[in-house]
């Protein structure tokens, strides 16, 4: 049997977070997103050299920074141009959750011309997340029409 391209378990396109103080995100992640730990590979002094979490059914492979390797932290860049979009069942809840527990709001939870409802927030480590839910289905010409009139209004 010849091996996969592509393992069982495992999608094309999987983000890769680099965190400083992954332990601790893993655990944010767990009792925020609902994360599942897949696997982690610990490295010197409790370190995470990879982990694996799942989140929604999606994977999220994760380490601690390592400067020295060229990984590092949106806290050490200062920022990050990345953003994960969850849609989860109760995105309130959970923008809530994630507030309550050291998440910074950058953008509050509303009802979006596209038909979602989200907001977003920068978690405790530094990545961006927009939390969302679908709430109307819309078609490409009335999401064109809404933004043509939101645009007007600005």
């Amino acid at each position: 049997m010849p091996i996969k391209p592509i393992p069982d378990g495992y999608s094309a396109v999987t983000p890769y977070l680099i965190i400083k103080g992954a332990v601790q995100a893993i655990d944010f992640y767990r009792r925020i997103f609902g994360a599942r730990e897949r696997m982690r590979i610990p490295g010197p002094g409790g370190a995470v050299m990879h982990a694996e979490i799942e989140v929604g059914g999606s994977l999220i492979m994760l380490a601690d920074e390592f400067p020295q390797m060229g990984a590092v932290s949106p806290q050490t860049l200062g920022g990050s141009s990345v953003f994960l979009h969850l849609y989860v069942p109760d995105a309130d809840a959970m923008f809530a959750a994630a507030i309550a527990a050291g998440a910074k709001s950058e953008q509050p939870m509303e009802n979006k011309f596209y038909g979602d409802r989200s907001g977003t927030l920068l978690d405790p480590f530094g990545h961006r997340w927009t939390l969302a839910m679908h709430v109307e289905d819309v078609s490409p010409e009335e999401i064109g029409r809404r933004m043509a009139a939101m645009e007007k209004s600005c």
